[in-house]
């Protein structure tokens, strides 16, 4: 599949970043006999990350804006486009050693998400897509799974912690769904939950709380998969509120139904 020039960037930065971030993971093992070293470490590693892709893409095109975890906001001099990325989404299962996490990276046109990627680095597995030419994986095209029965489909989600306001509410979104479906999983990636679910490995996601970064190459890379993203709240906008709920479409309305209450 041969994308844009811009999704060529997004590309070839997010490996780049990959690289070094694979490069860090193999050292964290060796960390673990000391918390506070691992943690500063993964937070080092972590901005290494973010400056990569800030060069890479900065320097690919320095008009357009800039938001990020660590780095904060930059103002473009094109004030219609805008990179959205996180680094290393998944910092805690990187800091605990366990290979689920990814670099996210989309673009922004006009208040509108054209291009995404998510760079799973640990498993080599590149997702991305723009706006009216598919997702892929890799070589291969991906879709959202086919299943039509909620008592066969699986579904992802996060868990708050560390007593987070949002904690009842998810307690009673699991009370509601998981009599109903397959299964839920907590993998601790949004990014990764949601290029699951446009890969058909999952039937569903949804999530309170997130950032912008966290969403933004996801939402895209699941409608070019063929499955419906929807805010959680029907009046609201996923980046803004970072909430998101989206699925295949034969199980979405049952779906969000069940999550909405």
């Amino acid at each position: 599949m041969i994308g844009s020039a811009n999704l060529n960037i997004m590309i070839k930065a997010a490996r780049k970043a990959g690289r070094s971030l694979v490069k860090d993971f193999r050292e964290v093992e060796n960390l673990q006999v000391s918390t506070k070293g691992a943690g500063d470490f993964v937070t080092k590693a972590d901005i290494a990350a973010e400056k990569i892709l800030r060069d890479e893409l900065l320097n690919a095109r320095p008009t357009y804006g800039w938001i990020a975890e660590e780095g904060g906001e930059i103002a473009g001099k094109d004030p219609t486009r805008r990179w959205i990325v996180d680094p290393l989404d998944g910092t805690t299962n990187f800091l605990h050693g366990l290979p689920h996490w990814a670099v996210s990276i989309a673009l922004e046109h006009k208040g509108q998400i054209v291009a995404g990627v998510v760079f799973d680095a640990a498993k080599d597995e590149m997702y991305f897509a723009e706006k009216g030419a598919g997702a892929w994986m890799n070589e291969s095209r991906i879709r959202v799974s086919g299943r039509h029965r909620m008592i066969e489909s699986i579904f992802a989600t996060g868990l708050p912690f560390a007593g987070r306001a949002d904690l009842p509410l998810t307690l009673q979104d699991l009370a509601r769904l998981m009599p109903a479906c397959a299964g839920v999983r907590r993998w601790g990636s949004a990014a990764l939950d949601m290029a699951y679910v446009a890969a058909g490995r999952y039937e569903g996601f949804w999530e309170r709380r997130l950032n912008s970064w966290d969403l933004a190459a996801g939402v895209i890379i699941v409608r070019e998969a063929g499955g419906l993203v929807q805010p959680l709240d029907t009046n609201g906008d996923i980046l803004t509120d970072g909430e998101v709920i989206c699925a295949n479409e034969p199980v979405f309305e049952t779906f969000a139904k069940i999550i909405r209450g």
